[in-house]
């Protein structure tokens, strides 16, 4: 890239350069960075609330749009503020993962009724424990999962997560793919999904949901693959006349980089209409990226600037353990210099961290300017599966997070 262009890819209203200053949710964020310290995680509620006001409106033109529910994963960010926004916005439920993330939403003001369930290799205490919050909606993925919650909950309305060896990605990486030609842990397959209607009757339940996610991040150009998943699960809704819902899961993903096209939502309902609204069943969704990606910063402490051989390196103060997706999804970070001017020029920069591990990098070759006396830089996309993921690999784990009001 050269003098005189600007990264403006990823800019929008409430993410960009104002006099050469970034500012995010209407703040310039070498304030909040000075505030708040690094490293820190900030998030914009305003962005979180216009992310699934989007959702929403394209599930408008879907048909039955009063019954159709969104249900945010909870595992891309469990902040408690950010979950009790949600809950105080009424736009969406919750879907939960685990026991103790059950709980952690009850907590945060959202009722069983609010919660969508699907979780795999559950132990007796975890059945034990779910089987406590009467009104939970809970997806069996396995014959394990249909037997033992009918012990506990006999006469029961639940759901059947499937598997239709079939999956979708950003750019087809298999790291985010939960199924396909490889057989994964997830879900019922068809060869087996007689044997698991047989077993819900047997013990008096009654298959209300087909619920399925095949992968995460997918956009745009993505969609003919999606469109494919939604019609190997079509069979599944074929055999069972008593299914009323169907929870498509989430993956819908964010731009990471300059050439990644948005998702179409437009074009992403219009599959959702043609394959389901024939069929008289309503829609689930259960989005994390889509909802809080965009809307979260990484702000870090830039620590040293050197050139080392012909690679200049700019070392920052968090490394990849609080934010592990580059490291373990291949998801690129885009680092983002917190004040910026067109007339300078730019030099390729590894950022890397202060862990001790190979891992530990967050971008290679990024295009930045002259980081001299800059104290601070900021990682975009930080909202979903960083701080949740989070460890505390080299005793290096501790970081802060800030909710943005509007």
């Amino acid at each position: 890239m050269h003098a005189g262009q600007t990264p403006d890819w990823w800019q929008r209203a409430d993410l960009c350069y104002q006099q050469q200053h970034l500012h995010f949710a209407g703040q310039k964020v070498a304030d909040l960075a000075w505030q708040f310290g690094t490293p820190s995680f900030v998030y914009s509620a305003q962005r979180v609330s216009e992310n699934i006001a989007r959702v929403k409106n394209a599930l408008l033109t879907v048909g039955q749009q009063q019954n159709h529910r969104l249900f945010y994963a909870m595992k891309a960010n469990r902040f408690a503020p950010l979950l009790t926004f949600l809950k105080q916005t009424g736009l969406c439920g919750i879907d939960a993962c685990s026991p103790a993330e059950v709980e952690h939403a009850l907590g945060c003001g959202f009722t069983p009724r609010d919660i969508s369930f699907t979780a795999t290799s559950l132990s007796q205490q975890d059945f034990d424990q779910l089987a406590r919050y009467d009104g939970l909606l809970f997806n069996a993925d396995s014959l394990h999962a249909i037997g033992e919650w009918g012990k506990r909950r006999p006469g029961a309305e639940i759901g059947i997560r499937i598997n239709p060896a079939a999956g979708v990605s950003r750019a087809s990486n298999q790291l985010l793919q939960y199924a396909g030609p490889t057989t994964t842990k997830f879900g019922i397959f068809r060869e087996q999904f007689p044997e698991a209607l047989a077993l819900a009757a047997s013990l008096d339940l009654t298959v209300r949901r087909i619920h399925f996610h095949t992968g995460c991040g997918y956009l745009t150009d993505q969609l003919a693959e999606w469109q494919a998943v939604v019609m190997q699960c079509l069979w599944f809704v074929e055999q069972l006349p008593t299914v009323q819902r169907i929870n498509i899961g989430g993956g819908l993903g964010v731009p990471h980089i300059a050439s990644d096209q948005p998702l179409n939502l437009q074009k992403w309902a219009e599959i959702i209409k043609k394959h389901f609204t024939a069929r008289d069943l309503a829609v689930d969704v259960e989005p994390g990226d889509y909802l809080v990606k965009d809307a979260g910063l990484l702000l870090l402490g830039v620590t040293y600037l050197e050139k080392k051989q012909q690679t200049y390196f700019l070392g920052v103060d968090a490394g990849f353990n609080i934010a592990p997706e580059p490291a373990y999804y291949n998801l690129p970070f885009q680092p983002v210099p917190l004040i910026f001017s067109t007339a300078q020029n730019r030099t390729p920069f590894h950022v890397v961290g202060h862990i001790n591990e190979a891992l530990d990098v967050w971008a290679e070759q990024s295009m930045l300017p002259d980081m001299t006396g800059q104290k601070y830089l900021a990682l975009i996309n930080a909202g979903a599966y960083s701080s949740s993921m989070a460890s505390n690999h080299c005793m290096r784990g501790a970081f802060k997070e800030f909710l943005l009001l509007p």
